[in-house]
């Protein structure tokens, strides 16, 4: 019996489709990469995020076409191990990283992955967010021991020199989530660092970050991380993460790198706009980690899991789309007017890492 093949067209959304298709175990074939574009086809970035997927799986078959505007991915055991990694300079660690959060626990051997690259940008998750936020949410599946990310070296764009270590323990199921009660914001937590320029202006990033959130809420503690010589990576440059974090242990972050002629005060600004404005929208998880969120509700064992959300990003809503194409499962969305989020229910599918020895 010949094997179904997923098809999507277009570049859009494709380390999410690889990244269920590998946990799936299902053929994808993704076509008409910028076929319209005058440079056509894969860019760098993607190319080297499949070679990633290649060296934390074994026996997965990557085909290309020659001008480089179709993919066949069929996905081979999640093995993990030990690897390293340069990123290039052309997208972020975060990049890379994220989807790696979300194969890590069904691994074979735990991963011990060593990234090179730019830790803070304006486009991926920066490392911060990641360390303070992400990896958190995941204890509420079950994943704690062992779960770490240091970063050795921070790098900023353009030319990057970062470099981090990512170590995620794995496991034989999930634990279902009922994850609903948003709480109150109790307390801000950040950190201010900087590469290659004076130390001052993560002080002035935390003072302008504080002149708008102690209106808000008088708990605000920014750490400033100022790395110096081989650790301050090639480029200079500064950025800001902030996390607030609820009663219930909701974190909403908000993060911004500065770009040429900014000045610390104006990030240190934009970044507190940006997180009260997370925080307006409500729910029990920031936008940028709704899909991680909901892709381990889905792999939850054959449970109803519930969680709370703000406004449904465009690519969040691509991303049930692509959950259903891949698992068959459907959520079901109901409005909460009173709070204006909306309520996601699933039943888990009852993933099993079979790589995964019983002890």
């Amino acid at each position: 019996m010949a094997t179904k093949i997923l098809k999507f067209s277009g570049h859009n959304y494709f380390r999410q489709r690889l990244v269920l298709a590998t946990l799936s175990g299902k053929t994808v074939k993704i076509d008409k990469i910028r076929s319209d574009d005058n440079d056509p086809g894969l860019k760098d970035f993607e190319a080297n995020f499949l070679r990633l997927l290649d060296k934390v799986t074994n026996g997965s078959i990557i085909e290309i076409n020659y001008s480089g505007t179709s993919v066949l991915f069929k996905p081979g055991i999640i093995t993990g191990g030990k690897i390293i990694h340069d990123c290039g300079t052309a997208r972020a660690i975060g990049y890379f990283l994220e989807p790696m959060i979300a194969l890590a626990p069904f691994s074979k051997d735990p991963f011990n992955l060593t990234f090179f690259g730019i830790t803070n940008d304006n486009v991926d998750l920066s490392m911060d967010i990641i360390r303070t936020a992400v990896l958190l949410q995941l204890r509420r599946f079950g994943i704690e021991e062992g779960l770490e990310l240091k970063i050795s070296k921070r790098g900023a764009p353009p030319l990057g020199g970062g470099e981090v270590n990512f170590k995620c323990p794995i496991v034989k199921a999930l634990k279902p989530i009922q994850f609903t009660d948003e709480g109150r914001i109790k307390r801000i937590r950040g950190i201010a660092c900087c590469t290659r320029v004076s130390p001052q202006n993560t002080n002035r990033m935390v003072d302008a970050a504080r002149s708008v959130l102690n209106r808000y809420i008088p708990d605000v503690y920014i750490y400033t991380d100022v790395y110096k010589g081989e650790e301050s990576g090639k480029s200079p440059g500064f950025a800001l993460s902030l996390v607030a974090e609820s009663t219930t242990s909701v974190l909403i972050t908000a993060e911004q790198a500065a770009n040429p002629g900014e000045t610390p005060e104006d990030i240190g600004r934009r970044t507190a706009k940006l997180l009260l404005s997370e925080i307006r929208k409500g729910g029990c998880i920031g936008s940028p980690n709704q899909w991680l969120m909901l892709l381990f509700m889905v792999l939850s064992p054959e449970d109803v899991s519930k969680i709370r959300l703000g406004q449904l990003t465009a690519f969040t809503i691509q991303y049930l789309r692509d959950i259903r194409d891949f698992f068959d499962v459907t959520f079901k969305i109901k409005q909460d007017a009173e709070s204006n989020t909306l309520l996601l229910t699933c039943v888990g599918v009852g993933y099993i890492n079979y790589n995964k020895k019983t002890t």
